[in-house]
């Protein structure tokens, strides 16, 4: 069975480089997501995932984003059991790369 892999944020933008059609979903609240996003995210939540699941592509790269790389380890796992082939869970989350970026202060 596939698993999901963490993904450090120095190797997230290593395969954003390498990937055109890299998926990108952020299961923070809509709300939040609204604040700001990873450019390319998508907000996945209650309201949309089966629809997600419907129109996914499983073959493609998917990297799930949270707050601080935590509820994405869950997340990713479903997804992985869902049948999505390669999933990645973003160490660090959104405020790791909000903070890498120069977006917040350290």
């Amino acid at each position: 069975m596939t698993q999901y892999q963490c993904l450090s944020l120095a190797s997230f933008a290593e395969l954003q480089q390498q990937h055109n059609d890299l998926q990108i979903v952020d299961i923070r609240q809509p709300e939040v997501f609204a604040l700001g996003s990873i450019p390319g995210a998508i907000n996945l939540h209650a309201g949309n995932v089966d629809r997600f699941l419907l129109e996914g592509e499983y073959d493609l790269p998917l990297v799930v984003v949270c707050y601080h790389g935590i509820s994405s380890q869950n997340a990713a796992a479903y997804l992985v059991e869902q049948g999505f082939e390669q999933v990645f869970s973003l160490d660090g989350g959104y405020d790791g790369w909000a903070k890498q970026q120069g977006l917040i202060a350290q």
